[in-house]
Parts: structure tokens; sequence; C-alpha cells
């Protein structure tokens, strides 16, 4: 009994050494690999003698970033802008009219295959008919991202809410809950890592969706984002501004990436399957 009691400190300390580990682990691979490609990228620009104008280096891009951050930031923030606003119009659109599609499965065959036939429509066919009608290019562009992120969530939410265990829904109409005290703390609990899963996706969709709908408006001036930078750049040959621009999205894509995740592990991680960390 002594010794069980002695060893486990050791075992607890060897674990939390274990899992530190590991975290560095998770941090540090991915940079190497980001500094090895850069290495690379480097290195083929000075061996093979290409052209700026054809593929410019890293310091050359790094300088655009400094001496064009006066350009792209404001249109980074307009693309972020567009980007959470749509998404989350499309969370509260989403969830809402999934609880409305489960009331019912007359309701649901009526309306669901509308929202199939917005998802299956592709957003540059629609998007001249939405920039005639939107009252602004700005509400264009965010109906645009809005209809694109809104289908998974919906797909999602509604999968969810449907499979919830019918022996807990049994449980709480014998108990007497009401239809909506069986939502509020049966189905929408159980519904939430499907739409952990739609945010996820919503939000790279979004991002996709915000910047397509703005290279098909064409939209310029002071308010437009990182897709009309981009085009710019590409018409005035400059392009290492075209590739800090191209970094920026992608900087911007991985960090809503991993603020979905984030907020995922955070409502999942102390009870569902698929985020607790096992020790085999």
């Amino acid at each position: 009994m002594s010794d069980e009691t002695d060893t486990s400190p050791l075992l607890v300390k060897g674990t939390a050494s274990a899992r530190r580990r590991d975290l560095a682990l998770r941090i540090i691979i991915p940079f190497l690999v980001i500094a090895l490609m850069i290495l690379l990228w480097y290195a083929y620009v000075k061996l093979s003698g290409v052209p700026p104008y054809i593929l410019p280096g890293p310091t050359a891009v790094a300088n655009a970033f400094v001496t064009d951050w006066g350009t792209l930031a404001p249109a980074l923030w307009v693309t972020t802008k567009i980007t959470f606003i749509s998404l989350m119009l499309a969370l509260v659109g989403g969830v809402g009219f999934a609880i409305f599609l489960v009331q019912s499965r007359w309701v649901e065959l009526a309306f669901y295959p509308l929202a199939v036939i917005l998802q299956v429509t592709p957003i540059v066919a629609i998007s001249p008919l939405i920039l005639i009608y939107a009252p602004s290019t700005q509400v264009a562009l965010l109906i645009c991202a809005f209809l694109v992120a809104f289908f998974p969530i919906l797909s999602n939410m509604v999968q969810g809410l449907k499979s919830v265990d019918h022996n807990l829904i049994n449980l709480f109409e014998l108990y007497g809950a009401s239809r909506w005290q069986t939502l509020l703390f049966l189905k929408l609990p159980a519904a939430q890592p499907y739409f952990m899963t739609g945010l996820r996706i919503g939000g790279g969709l979004a991002l996709i969706a915000a910047v397509v709908a703005e290279f098909a408006a064409g939209s310029a001036g002071a308010g437009s984002g990182l897709a009309f930078r981009l085009l710019e750049a590409q018409y005035r040959m400059n392009i290492p501004r075209l590739f800090a621009a191209l970094l920026m999205l992608s900087m911007l894509g991985v960090a809503i990436f991993g603020l979905t995740t984030f907020i995922a592990w955070l409502s999942l991680h102390r009870w569902h399957e698929s985020s607790i960390k096992r020790e085999n």
C-alpha cells in the first residue's frame, strides 16, 4: 500500500510532463515545417534566378507587408468584418431554421428543399442578382457569404437535433416535459457536437464566400477587401503585394479555424468522446 502511495505522485508528474512535451511538439513541428518551406522557397528563387514579377522571394514579400501595410490592413479588416458578421448571421439563421424544421416532418419536407436549392446553386451565378437587389455592395457581400455558410450549419444542426436518443425523449415525455423543455434541456445540448462541426465548416466557408463574392462584385475604393487588392496587384503586376495579400487571407483562415476549434474544445472537452483525451 505504501509503494502505491509513493509512486502515484511520480505517475502524475510523468503524465503532466508527457502532456507538456506533446503540446510543445504540436507547436514546434508545424513551425519547423513552415520555416523549411520558406527556406526552400528562398533557395529556389536565389538559385533559379526567376524574375520577381514571376515569383518574388520571401524577402520581397516581407517588404511588401511593411511598405503596403497601410493599404492591406484596412482591406484585411473589411474582409474580416464581412466574414464574422456573415458567420454570426449564419449561426443564428441556421440554428433557428433547424429548430423550425424539426418541429414537424411535414415542415421539413416542405422547406428543407429550399435550403438545398440555395446550397447547390453556385454563389457566383446568383451574385449578380444579389448585387442588383441589395441596397449596397457591402450588404450584397454579406448576403453571399451568409448563403454559403448557412447550409453547413443548418444541415449539421438538423442532424444533431434528429439524432437524440429516443429513450431519453420518451423519459422526458414520461415526466411531463413540454416540447420547449425537451428542446432546451435535451435536444440542444445533445446537438452541440454537430453544431460545433457546422461552426468549423461555416467559418472557413464564410471567408471563401466573402472573397468570391468580392471578386464577383468587383468592388473598389476605400471600403474594398483583400479580394480587390489581389486583383489590383495582379493588374499592376505587383506580385509581392499579391503574395502578401494571399498570405493575409491564409493567416485569417487559419485564425478562424483555430478560433472555432478552440470554441469547440471549450464546449466539448469535459464530456464528449471526440474531445476527451484518453491515456491509450
